[in-house]
């Protein structure tokens, strides 16, 4: 069997890194190909390092730009790929442009598509992200949902029969650098210290492409009694220098940085007291390393992780000095996101097709 992973964004080099590895460990070819969605450093290539990802097979570079000229280039570059290929399954994951671009290539080439990460569902759709999931999950072959909720969904759409339950590769991979980093000394900027700061991410368009919105973001972290660690994802360091907002606050509360690698970013979240974040990935990593969330959006494709309290949804940024530091939940959490063991089940599945 031959399978044809296609990725671009940092989410997806981490879902990527399981399923390499669980291809590895048999005698199918697994092929890799990079679109450059995410081309920074500190985005794309230190992920594969940290995470003994092996290199693309393929790059395309494609870079930055508005959703429908980024789409456009990576599906006019996949195209030659594919016909180069021409593997059983073209595995594309998640919700991003990448996601969408290597479904429609596969599509249109009559090749079979295996979605990962099937069956999330914000019901938002004025997010990109969700038409994207959601044009994936009705083009793609085979849909390998994460949990009992996005089967539900993929029933309701009629998918039912396409859908198979498969655990979540997040898992996997958070866990083994979980375990591997958590006795590790912590490396932070000055002025914070273990179990007295707050992780923060702040990058989706409905935060940082309006003004007083992304201001109102910023100042409201700066304004927290607990210090903050803020990964300044490069949409958000480009919109507050378009639109004149300072990250930088000497003496204040709020430590930017720039994003962390993967395992520093695991560390991260382990000592720190909790996440504030509008991403769905760092919601879900908080969640299953046992860190309170607070999640700047009106809804989340994890709603399993609202359970008890460990999630937080809020849009009024008044309550946010009061839900960033919130007690851990007491009651004992349970386990949505599946074993730590998807990516084998991934495999299976392609390989019983």
């Amino acid at each position: 069997m031959k399978v044809l992973s296609v990725v671009g964004a940092r989410p997806q080099f981490v879902k990527l890194a399981p399923i390499a590895e669980a291809f590895a460990a048999t005698d199918h070819e697994h092929v890799i190909v990079h679109t450059g969605q995410h081309y920074d450093k500190n985005m794309s290539d230190v992920f594969f390092a940290d995470l003994k990802i092996p290199a693309p097979d393929v790059h395309l570079g494609v870079g930055s730009g508005s959703h429908g000229v980024q789409t456009g280039a990576m599906l006019s570059a996949m195209d030659a790929v594919l016909d180069e290929h021409r593997p059983d399954w073209v595995l594309v994951y998640g919700d991003t442009n990448s996601t969408l671009a290597g479904t429609l290539s596969a599509v249109k080439m009559h090749l079979p598509v295996a979605h990962l990460e099937a069956g999330l569902r914000s019901f938002n759709r004025s997010m990109p992200e969700e038409h994207n999931r959601v044009l994936t999950d009705h083009a793609a072959d085979i849909l390998l949902a994460p949990t009992e909720v996005a089967m539900g969904h993929l029933a309701n759409e009629g998918l039912k029969d396409r859908s198979r339950l498969v655990g979540d590769v997040m898992t996997d991979v958070c866990f083994r650098v979980r375990d591997a980093v958590k006795d590790q000394p912590l490396e932070l900027p000055d002025g914070l210290k273990r179990g007295e700061y707050l992780v923060s991410t702040i990058h989706r368009a409905d935060n940082t492409d309006d003004p007083e919105q992304l201001a109102a973001i910023v100042d409201g972290l700066a304004a927290l009694d607990t210090p903050v660690l803020l990964l300044a994802h490069p949409r958000l360091v480009a919109r507050c220098a378009e639109f004149g907002i300072k990250l930088e606050r000497p003496g204040g509360s709020l430590h930017t940085a720039e994003p962390l690698a993967y395992p520093q970013m695991v560390a991260a979240v382990l000592g720190s007291v909790g996440v504030v974040t509008d991403s769905g990935g760092l919601q879900k990593e908080a969640f299953l390393l046992g860190t309170p969330c607070t999640t700047l959006r009106t809804e989340t494709e994890w709603t399993e992780t609202i359970e008890d309290g460990w999630n937080v949804l809020t849009t009024d940024l008044s309550k946010l000095p009061e839900l960033a530091v919130r007690p851990v939940p007491t009651a004992a959490q349970a386990a949505p996101y599946g074993d730590g063991q998807a990516a084998g089940r991934v495999v299976a599945a392609l390989a019983a097709g």
